[in-house]
């Protein structure tokens, strides 16, 4: 399995790279899965929208996991409860809006991947420990659900 993961696309500068290279990088390395960080999407380089993440989903993206900056965008705390390829980090305060983990299928469907979107306490508010979420996720993930693959991403 090829596997993209991108990490913070920051601002208008960072969305013209990935839509314009993107679809062309996937074709070429015959990419299967992509995760982004994208919390830094917005013009502003703080958050990011629903046209954004929509953007990200049309050029290939299949994941789009996030940190700190997740609920800079107002609007992002309905849209996240309704996409569940956007993600927050899992070892938020329990409640949050969205999701901190999920299984996915793969483009050419023959894997299942799961994501888990962490975040650290370094110089940040504070989370839940990112070693005793992720111990717990995965070992929902793996008894949950056939896996094939379990991706931590970490803010």
């Amino acid at each position: 399995m090829n596997l993209l993961i991108l990490g913070d696309v920051m601002g208008a500068s960072g969305r013209s790279v990935l839509e314009n290279k993107l679809p062309k990088i996937i074709l070429e390395n015959q990419i299967d899965f992509v995760i982004v960080n994208g919390e830094n999407a917005a013009d502003d380089g703080r958050g990011i929208t629903q046209p954004i993440a929509e953007i990200f989903f049309s050029k290939g993206v299949d994941v789009i996991t996030s940190g700190n900056h997740i609920w800079d965008k107002q609007e992002t705390t309905n849209y996240i409860d309704k996409e569940n390829r956007l993600l927050r980090p899992a070892n938020l305060a329990e409640g949050s809006p969205g999701k901190g983990y999920e299984i996915y299928i793969s483009k050419n469907k023959k894997y299942k991947i799961g994501v888990i979107n962490l975040m650290g306490n370094v110089f940040m508010r504070k989370t839940d420990d990112v070693f005793q979420v992720a111990k717990n996720i995965s070992k929902k993930l793996v008894l949950k659900k056939n896996i094939d693959f379990l991706v931590v991403d970490f803010h």
